[in-house]
């Protein structure tokens, strides 16, 4: 299932303790920040997030929002359920400070890194080839976990989203399916539900049906939300 319009009502609308996980990439609340720093992103790419209009809350206002989120995260999540999300490193603490408040117990907190990063200003300091994501449990302190018997670590690696991801449309965020799919196989089994309350082009979305999981998609934007439904549809046609 596929949704337009905002997360925090839509999920309002759930029934209570129906979702086994929740896989998501919210809004970082770093546009204003990159601003301030000069970057002149929007020279190299026009709909880079600081640029897009969706990443500029004030801190407070953004807190709120986060705040609603994982209030609404907690009532529709099953006992010992997982909750990931991606998220800038220098708001890490602000989301295990808010999260805590909601019954989240923390696990740790992963990195993608990027093997092939944009090189911008290579010669200056060191390339930006890392983001974040926070695994929780909620109301439990471990849940679903498929290591197989092998040691998993939180450190994935992968390149950046392909063209091939990219051919119904771009979102400046998009996170690719190889990474997606390994969260998924190891925190959820065939059959869970699988919820991304900010899924963009509905990459989550994509993996969760190449893995035999149910999922539910929620996209603010009627674009993405549009790109998302193609993605799907081609999927479900294979």
């Amino acid at each position: 299932m596929l949704l337009n319009g905002d997360c925090v009502k839509m999920m309002s609308s759930f029934p209570e303790k129906s979702i086994d996980c929740i896989i998501t990439d919210p809004p970082y609340n770093i546009g204003l920040f990159m601003h301030e720093r000069n970057t002149n992103l929007n020279k190299m790419r026009a709909n880079q997030f600081a640029y897009a209009g969706w990443d500029n809350l004030e801190y407070t206002e953004w807190k709120q929002n986060m705040t609603r989120f994982l209030k609404q995260c907690s009532r529709v999540l099953k006992k010992k359920a997982t909750l990931i999300m991606f998220m800038s490193v220098i708001k890490v603490a602000d989301i295990l400070n808010l999260a805590t408040k909601y019954g989240f117990y923390y696990k740790t907190t992963g990195i993608w890194h990027k093997t092939n990063p944009m090189p911008r200003n290579m010669n200056l300091h060191f390339v930006n080839s890392i983001e974040c994501w926070i695994y929780f449990i909620y109301d439990g302190t471990t849940g679903t976990f498929n290591n197989e018997g092998k040691v998993k670590h939180d450190f994935l690696e992968s390149s950046v989203c392909p063209l091939s991801e990219k051919k119904y449309g771009k979102h400046p965020t998009q996170k690719p399916l190889s990474i997606l799919k390994e969260l998924i196989k190891s925190v959820t089994n065939p059959n869970d539900i699988v919820l991304d309350p900010f899924m963009g082009s509905g990459s989550t979305c994509v993996a969760a049906t190449q893995l035999k999981r149910r999922y539910i998609g929620i996209e603010l934007n009627k674009e993405y939300y549009e790109i998302a439904k193609s993605r799907i549809k081609e999927v479900e046609e294979i």
